[in-house]
Formats: C-alpha cells, structure tokens, sequence
C-alpha cells in the first residue's frame, strides 16, 4: 500500500482553506444581524441584507458539498 501524500496535503490545503472561509463567512452574516439591531435607516437594511446574503451563500457552499459527496 502506498499513500500518495502530495494528494492528501492538497486535500488537506483545501479543506483547511474552505472550512476557514466558510467559518469566517457565517461570522460576517451574525455580525451583520448584530449590526442591523444597533442601526438605524437605511444602514439596518443594508446590514441585514449582506447577513442574508453571507448565509445564503454559506448554504450554497454546503449544498454543493454535499453535491459533490452524492454524485
């Protein structure tokens, strides 16, 4: 049996870096709820909006992971 450890540091790497982003993704949109409760206006809006679209696209991403998983 051979491990070929190239591929398993690049699936490693990519992991580490989607994981992070993903994290880092989810934390922009509860960040954005937490701003739009302290804002006022237009600026509440705009907040609430970029959240939305933060967990929106952290649900893509799972999606498509578990695309790739099944398919």
């Amino acid at each position: 049996m051979k491990i070929d450890w190239v591929a398993l540091g690049s699936v490693f790497g990519v992991s580490l870096v989607v994981t992070v982003g993903l994290v880092g993704l989810f934390t922009l949109g509860i960040v954005g709820l937490t701003k739009r409760e302290s804002a006022r206006g237009g600026g509440a809006v705009l907040a609430a909006t970029g959240a939305y679209v933060c967990f929106a696209a952290c649900a893509a991403a799972v999606a498509y992971g578990i695309h790739l998983i099944v398919a």
